[in-house]
Order: C-alpha cells, then sequence, then structure tokens
C-alpha cells in the first residue's frame, strides 16, 4: 500500500480531531486512516488528504 499519508502535513495531522467527539485520531498505517477510538469509527485516506466526514467513516466493530 502506498504511504500516502506522507503527503499530509504532520502538523495538520496533530490538529485533527473527529469531527463527531471532537476526541484524539490515531493514524492507522497498515489500513491509511485515521481512527477515532472513542466513536469507533476510522476516517479515510484518500489521495493523501484525510476525509473527515462522519458518512465516510467506516465503523469499527470490537
Amino acid at each position: 500500500m502506498d504511504d500516502k499519508i506522507s503527503r499530509v502535513d504532520p502538523k495538520l495531522l496533530e490538529l485533527l480531531v473527529c469531527p463527531l467527539t471532537k476526541g484524539r485520531l490515531v493514524y492507522d498505517r497498515e489500513l491509511n486512516e485515521l481512527v477515532s477510538d472513542k466513536a469507533k469509527l476510522a476516517y479515510p485516506i484518500r489521495d493523501g488528504i484525510p476525509i473527515m466526514l462522519v458518512s465516510e467513516g467506516r465503523k469499527i466493530v470490537d
């Protein structure tokens, strides 16, 4: 998988929060997603751009 996150400014990633909970996000390098444990959602990163829409988030099932 391409490491497209490298095109996103690391400072931007530090500022991004979950749009639903306003909580912290964790980068999942393997799936190229930003994960909100609190919301149980994973937001995709497409072409180096984090897609921070709740409707685009993938539900995480325990």
